[in-house]
């Protein structure tokens, strides 16, 4: 019996090993799939060096393709045909980045479930619950009813499934080895997710949560004074005085105020100010060449993979550079022998929150027009890692989804009103890439303005200049009409008169052409002064990374590409400008310590630059988001009344102007505080706080530091981000930088005869952390330095910077 029984642990044991080796536990990998030599991580690891010629058999192309990589690993793809240029595209991006691809669109989706497991369910639920796939499904609908934008999806989708069916387990990205799985085909809903996730990203934006308690907190004329259809300073991007040339559609009248629900199920927050993006355009009037400059670095999250993949396309009728989003076809920023073009945020209010009055709990009825409609259902699959798969039932009215029926702890749910029927412009049928079809083989100013009319969302900040001497800028997107503060606070959803009415036509929307200036720009401030007849938002960026762009341009003349590429990292602060004579005043001496004294000392001499080296940008970064604290946590923090602080600008008008305001004093105390007092205690606040974290004042306390900019992994897996990078810049400037948001691609264009481009972004072409190329243009990134681009003319061009070339062969 004891030999059999030992025999039977003979057996056992290399059984349970295996099992065990081969198993993923909780966020482990499978220990022994991943360290196999010949299947596991270390067949991700690539030489410096890559293959010099290489030529593959592909089903799917119609004819040969030639691809260049130059010495930073850009694909140029020369094609014979649209298709082709596509399919290539599609083949070299999932060559480079398949797991980001993979990865995005899931979470767009709502499905990191079906790999992480049950801890991704609220999260994949919230994801359907917005209507994220309802919304890409239609957009879907509108691409493919195009010729040419479905030429594009089905062509660039056959590529990516051409090197998904290419690949070996060996020759998997590293994450799909960590995660243990494996990618699935591409298919075209996952384009269009990927466009909807930037929605999520940049039109998604939404306070009438907050604005709803305030004003039933406080009242009308609180809101009026305290949150302001216009800010007090403002710079617009359509200069003050442009005349508009239409005649406007009739505004629809608002409704009687509606007495809304306190929307108790939502956090307070501080509104986060002064992250944005930025693009200018100098006329051949204000450069050296005689020919218009471009310049934009949209400010995004930063991760590794980069959101960016750089590629040049080259086909009959199109030669364009610039860069795409993996997961799309096309170029979204960049430029041709012709025009160049970049985009900024608007963040137009285009979602808006209806209450929605159920017949009962069943919620099949709901109440509009003095009647009740019904309701639909649309049945969500989640299907869950090692666990059942869930069935959501998401409740639709004709607003849109109500996204949530009752109160959920998870975090994003937080924000989103329990009953209430969500509209989005997400939703809508849409063709973005018709857009970037038509602009990348634009021509001139009536090619851009043709382009536009097919974009919808997210609206952007389009900027445009040509070779012909044109520069222009168009606030752009679909644009609901709406009655003035239209989406200010939560609608009833039960009045027609809330729902949106129609649509500004594209054609009146905000755009200015060759302005006296001679420049154009954008840094996601307001759109226009209050002459434009119709609403796009109540509130926009704050104005001073557009004063500053504005004030640096009017002086700028004989400009050249490396003036604009000096101004990109331009980190002076116009907030500190306006603001820090007025503090420093009423700081007491008599009642600082030691260190306190010093730092101030060291903010009383200060540039009001944010460089990297400054012990002032980070004292006056404390300093005033304390200070803002002081003036309104003890109205604005309130249980069970989920409210927002007053912006950044009428903060600033409050302390310059405003100085004896009742909202100074702090109700919470039996004295009544001035605003001196919160000055002083806010400067000891943030004196004491550095030296709480960083030790005596010293170069712990230098903004590079404190700032603390990295760029982590896109699934922030440990080891496979970036170092802390010690860079200048913050929120309130033109390099708006903070820890992990900011220029994620720079470009500047010399239009002319012969375009000059450059540009860079923080990573690599490619996603694989082994590779080479995954962060090898962070740290010139980090120094403010950007690439000469290199446009080539055929796929022949001699030149010693292609170190790589593909060449693909139709089966």
């Amino acid at each position: 019996m004891i030999n059999k029984i030992k025999a039977f642990i003979c057996v056992l044991i290399p059984i349970v090993l295996a099992y065990t080796l081969n198993t993923k536990f909780g966020d482990l990998p499978p220990i022994l799939k991943f360290l196999n030599p010949f299947t596991g991580f270390w067949q991700n690891a690539e030489r410096t060096a890559v293959k010099a010629q290489n030529k593959i058999v592909l089903k799917g192309a119609y004819q040969n393709v030639d691809i260049a990589f130059d010495d930073r690993m850009i694909p140029h793809i020369f094609a014979q045909n649209d298709h082709d240029v596509y399919f290539a595209q599609g083949y070299v991006t999932a060559m480079h980045r398949l797991w980001q691809m993979d990865f995005q669109t899931r979470f767009a989706a709502g499905r990191i479930s079906e790999v992480v497991g049950k801890k991704a369910i609220e999260l994949d639920k919230y994801q359907r619950r917005m209507g994220m796939v309802y919304g890409a499904e239609n957009s879907l609908e509108g691409m493919m009813a195009d010729p040419q934008s479905k030429e594009m999806i089905l062509a660039y989708t056959a590529g990516i499934n051409a090197y998904i069916h290419s690949l070996s387990r060996s020759q998997l990205p590293i994450e799909y080895k960590i995660l243990d799985f494996k990618p699935e085909d591409w298919t075209p809903i996952k384009c269009a997710l990927l466009l909807k996730q930037m929605s999520a990203v940049l039109a998604m934006g939404s306070d009438e949560f907050y604005m709803t308690n305030i004003r039933k907190k406080f009242g009308t004329d609180v809101v009026k004074d305290l949150f302001p259809d216009y800010p007090f300073k403002e710079d617009p991007i359509i200069p003050v005085g442009t005349k508009w040339d239409f005649t406007p559609l009739p505004i629809p009248p608002a409704p009687a105020l509606f007495n809304e629900a306190v929307t108790a199920t939502i956090k307070t927050r501080q509104k986060e100010e002064g992250i944005g993006s930025n693009n200018w355009a100098l006329s051949g009037e204000k450069t050296a060449s005689g020919y218009p400059i471009l310049e934009n670095d949209p400010h995004l999250d930063l991760t590794l993979p980069s959101i960016w993949y750089q590629i040049q396309l080259h086909a009959p009728g199109l030669n364009a550079y610039g860069v795409s989003l993996p997961g799309a076809p096309g170029i979204i920023i960049g430029f041709n022998k012709d025009i160049a073009w970049g985009v900024t945020n608007v963040a137009a209010d285009v979602l808006d929150f209806y209450q929605v009055k159920f017949k009962d709990d069943t919620h099949k009825n709901y109440w509009y027009n003095n009647q009740w409609k019904n309701t639909s259902s649309r049945l969500e699959k989640i299907v869950v890692r090692n666990d059942k798969n869930i069935i959501d039932t998401v409740i639709y009215t004709h607003h849109g989804p109500v996204v949530y029926l009752q109160k959920t702890d998870f975090p994003k749910a937080k924000n989103i009103p329990v009953g209430n029927a969500l509209r989005w412009i997400a939703h809508e049928k849409s063709n973005e890439l018709k857009t970037f079809y038509l602009l990348n083989r634009g021509k001139n100013y009536a090619d851009y303005r043709k382009a536009l009319t097919f974009y919808t969302a997210p609206a952007q900040n389009f900027i445009f200049a040509s070779a012909e001497n044109d520069i222009a800028i168009t606030a752009n997107g679909k644009f609901p009409l709406k009655w003035k503060d239209q989406g200010k606070f939560i609608l009833d959803g039960s009045d027609p008169k809330n729902d949106w009415q129609g649509w500004i036509p594209s054609s009146q929307n905000p755009t200015v052409k060759n302005p006296p200036r001679n420049f154009v720009s954008s840094a996601n401030q307001s759109s226009t002064d209050p002459s434009y007849p119709y609403y796009i938002n109540w509130e926009f960026s704050p104005y001073e990374r557009g004063k500053r762009i504005n004030d640096r341009l009017t002086a700028m003349n004989k400009a050249t590409a490396d003036s604009i590429i000096n101004m990109q990292t331009d980190s002076y602060s116009i907030h500190a400008q306006n603001i820090l004579p007025a503090i420093l005043v009423m700081v007491d001496k008599n009642k600082l310590n030691a260190t306190q004294k010093e730092a101030l000392s060291i903010v009383t001499s200060w540039n009001k630059f944010y460089d990297a080296k400054s012990l002032a940008a980070s004292v006056f970064d404390l300093w005033t988001k304390r200070l803002q604290f002081n003036i309104w946590d003890d109205e604005f923090t309130v249980s069970n009344i989920p409210m927002r602080y007053p912006s950044r600008d009428r903060t600033v008008q409050l302390i310059l102007n405003e100085p004896n305001s009742k909202w100074i004093d702090n109700i919470n105390t039996p004295v009544k505080e001035t605003l001196s007092d919160l000055v002083n205690e806010a400067f000891r606040y943030s004196c004491d706080s550095l030296e709480r974290k960083y030790g005596p004042i010293g170069k712990s306390w230098e903004w590079g530091n404190f700032k603390h900019t990295n760029v982590p992994h896109l699934a922030k897996i440990p080891g496979f981000g970036s170092k802390v990078l010690v860079t200048g810049g913050g929120k309130m400037t033109i390099n708006a930088l903070s820890e992990s948001n900011g220029p994620s691609w720079r470009m500047v264009i010399e239009l002319g005869k012969t375009p000059k481009g450059h540009g860079v972004f923080p990573g690599g072409q490619s996603g694989n952390p082994g590779s080479p190329f995954y962060d090898n243009m962070i740290d010139t990134w980090a120094n403010g330095k950007l690439y000469d681009l290199f446009f080539m003319q055929s796929h022949d061009d001699p030149t010693a910077k292609i170190i790589s070339q593909l060449k693909i062969s139709k089966k």
